[in-house]
């Protein structure tokens, strides 16, 4: 049962190789290879997946190797994953064991579009093991 009434899922089955740039409205499930930029709501990865280009979604779940930056309002690295590149995030969770090649920035979107700096906020970090 779907969460939402209206609301559709995509798959990219493993056997699947993408060149070029995905936007989804849809939550999005990868187990192929893509080359090229993902915009969509939210994304899962498989352990399989292979991603070479920037991942952008409001949550994302990745298991499999990831060659770009990332931006996610909830991000969850998973024990397999292999991430090259920078990550841009509200709250995240890594598992023990996941590799991740760059820099972590938390993405404090109140203060930008406030024009009153606020220090209340921290970062949410989970290491999960």
């Amino acid at each position: 049962m779907a969460s939402k009434s209206n609301s559709t899922f995509s798959v990219l089955g493993s056997d699947l190789t993408i060149t070029g740039d995905i936007q989804a409205s849809a939550d999005l499930h990868i187990d192929g290879s893509v080359e090229g930029d993902i915009a969509c709501s939210s994304l899962v990865q498989g352990e399989t997946s292979t991603v070479k280009g920037a991942i952008k979604a409001e949550s994302a779940r990745l298991a499999g190797t990831v060659e770009g930056s990332i931006t996610a309002r909830e991000l969850v690295i998973l024990k397999s994953a292999r991430i090259m590149g920078d990550v841009f995030y509200d709250a995240l969770t890594i598992e023990q064991g996941a590799q991740v090649e760059g820099r972590f920035a938390h993405r404090d979107t109140k203060a930008k579009a406030s024009a009153t700096p606020q220090g209340g906020t921290k970062p949410e970090l989970t290491v999960a093991g």
